[in-house]
């Protein structure tokens, strides 16, 4: 991990807030698709498929596949892009996730960022989400989870990954 994002990652956890530890938490792993234009520091968020919440590309874990390529998978097929995924995650956030309509469940979800190299014209999942380029401080207003527009609003005080 680059020294930025260790220095954002020491900034960022300690604000990350914890949940009662008498609730157990699902896995997840996202990836934080970013890209500097002209000179500013962009993020790319998604809907999801049913609320049409902004999120970042998120997945739950596979057997086989290790955390971070999970999420890098997530990015193509949620966002339609392709790049260079780091392996330590920057930070998490809990969310609570709807199964259906009775169940819900709790969710950690680990960011890794991903320098997005290619964006796709066509992915898995274009026809079920909406994607859009913003600042990290757009992205934070944008997001309903308090612990990633935490994580967003550590980026755009640096300006940088």
């Amino acid at each position: 991990m680059n020294s930025f994002l260790k220095v954002v990652s020491a900034v960022i956890r300690p604000a990350t807030l914890e949940v009662a530890p008498e609730l157990k938490r699902k896995r997840q792993y996202a990836a934080l698709p970013f890209r500097t234009s002209k000179g500013a520091l962009e993020v790319l968020l998604v809907t999801s498929r049913d609320t049409r919440r902004w999120i970042i590309p998120k997945g739950w874990p596979k057997k086989s596949t290790a955390p971070h390529k999970l999420a890098l998978l997530e990015a193509y097929e949620e966002a339609g892009v392709r790049g260079k995924i780091e392996r330590d995650e920057i930070g998490h956030y809990d969310y609570i996730k709807r199964l259906d309509e009775r169940h819900n469940v709790l969710c950690r979800v680990g960011v890794f960022p991903m320098k997005v190299k290619d964006e796709l014209k066509t992915w898995p999942e274009k026809k079920e989400r909406e994607r859009r380029w913003m600042s990290p401080k757009e992205a934070a207003d944008l997001v309903e989870e308090p612990q990633l527009a935490a994580l967003l609003l550590g980026l755009e005080a640096h300006n940088t990954l």
